[in-house]
């Protein structure tokens, strides 16, 4: 075992974990004040579910044998037989593999929630999350990840998840919000419930993002360094065009506009980040954010879909310009991985035209089985809350409890106005004292 790589890997799952949270708090803090709880639980609950399920079923069906190149099996349900000491990837124990992939389990659930907070059961989604992710997450993981994966074997490259976790959890979302329909239209003007939650969990999300592209070397190598810098460059990229195009249109920077180009730039390098160099990287933060300010801006109010926080717009245009930014930009000389070179480096259209089927394929795939298991399971329980919980806000309606605990102290003060107008006088007296102390005042500043 070389210990410097398990550390590295253990360090880098304990970022993707990190990530989880950071989203609770960059979707709790867009969302209006009556879904504040709804959402960040909806988002914090998969660390729970997925993990379980990961051990369960989700590490077998992913990485155990094979079934025509999509799926494995059921040997190792809750790793049984599996030895968590047999050495893997960059001579780190198979333990610690399967727990770095099990955070990519439970971070891209989370991701698609974005697109439904406010309107749908809380019961429908964690069912929702139980039979997506064994039909479509762990297929997707064994097709492009698995040695016997058919996308493997095709040679699709997908470092971090371009694939597996962006253009999945995007293309999930805008079939969830499709099938969901549009939110209630709104009587009252609502606001984000708290910008600087916005910018916190932003930053958490960039900081837990190096253990998903740098991890995902699983060593301590120059290709861990490479995909840390390419990340870095591209999100940067991507922060400032998309500071540019709000002050080019609307003609003041945005808070919301600069952390969602920050989220961009870092779904958008995850394929590519450890085979690209660093000018494909700023190219690919400049390019995928234009590609989702475009979607999010122009194409998303004709499409008539209610994707609430872009989930789409950010994670699913990005994730798919990002895997075919690949088919230009990968380089033999960043990773020997790389069989050939992408277009812009000499090597022709072959890996182009594998990303662009791989994209093709993940997208119609996801959008099928999605649709079906949405069918399927609305016939069981109901999918939307009704019109009087939705205007209520499912913080209440669905779990009885409010993000704001201002508001019921507010109510607690207000209940004790009473004794505070007995008491008045004497209060006033003793405020009067302090604003026009005697001469007797101790401090000097009041002689």
């Amino acid at each position: 075992m070389n210990s410097t790589n398990t550390a590295f890997v253990l360090f880098a799952s304990v970022l993707v974990l990190l990530m989880t949270p950071g989203l609770a708090f960059f979707y709790g803090g867009l969302v209006s004040e009556k879904n504040v709880v709804n959402t960040m639980l909806s988002v914090f609950i998969m660390t729970g579910i997925a993990c379980l399920l990961w051990v369960l079923v989700g590490y077998s069906l992913a990485f155990s044998g094979d079934f025509a190149g999509v799926i494995g099996n059921f040997n190792h349900v809750l790793l049984n037989g599996v030895n968590l000491e047999t050495l893997t990837t960059g001579e780190i124990p198979e333990g610690a593999y399967s727990l770095f992939q099990m955070m990519f389990a439970v971070i891209t659930p989370a991701l698609f929630v974005g697109a439904v907070v406010g309107r749908i059961r809380f019961k429908f989604l964690l069912w929702f999350l139980l039979i997506w992710s064994i039909c479509v997450y762990y297929p997707m993981v064994h097709l492009v990840w698995s040695p016997h994966g058919w996308l493997a074997e095709l040679g699709v490259l997908d470092f971090a998840g371009g694939t597996v976790v962006h253009i999945n959890a995007g293309v999930t979302a805008l079939v969830l919000a499709a099938w969901l329909g549009p939110r209630l239209p709104s009587t009252s003007l609502e606001h984000h419930y708290n910008l600087p939650w916005v910018l916190l969990g932003t930053a958490i999300l960039w900081v837990g993002w190096y253990g998903f592209n740098a991890g995902s070397a699983l060593a301590v190598n120059a290709v861990a360094l490479q995909a840390a810098i390419t990340t870095t460059m591209a999100t940067a990229t991507a922060m400032v065009t998309w500071l540019t195009l709000d002050v080019a249109t609307g003609g003041k920077p945005t808070l919301v506009g600069v952390c969602t180009g920050t989220l961009c730039g870092l779904v958008g390098i995850t394929p590519a980040a450890g085979y690209v160099t660093v000018g494909g990287s700023l190219l690919i933060g400049v390019l995928t954010t234009l590609a989702s300010y475009g979607y999010v801006h122009l194409i998303k109010p004709r499409l008539g879909v209610d994707d609430t926080l872009d989930a789409f717009g950010c994670h699913g245009v990005s994730g798919i310009i990002g895997s075919l930014l690949t088919g230009f930009f990968a380089s033999k000389a960043v990773n020997p991985q790389v069989t050939e070179n992408g277009l812009l480096y000499g090597g022709g259209w072959h890996l182009l035209g594998i990303q662009t089927a791989a994209t093709a394929l993940t997208i119609i795939l996801v959008a099928v089985v999605g649709s079906a298991i949405i069918l399927i399971l609305r016939r069981l329980t109901p999918m939307r809350v009704d019109a009087a919980e939705e205007r209520l806000g499912l913080d209440q309606g669905e779990h009885g409890e409010r993000a704001d605990y201002t508001v019921q102290l507010s109510e607690h003060l207000t209940a004790l106005e009473p004794d505070q107008s007995r008491f008045g006088p004497e209060f006033k007296g003793q405020l009067q004292r302090l604003r026009h102390p005697g001469k007797d005042s101790a401090h000097p500043d009041d002689w």
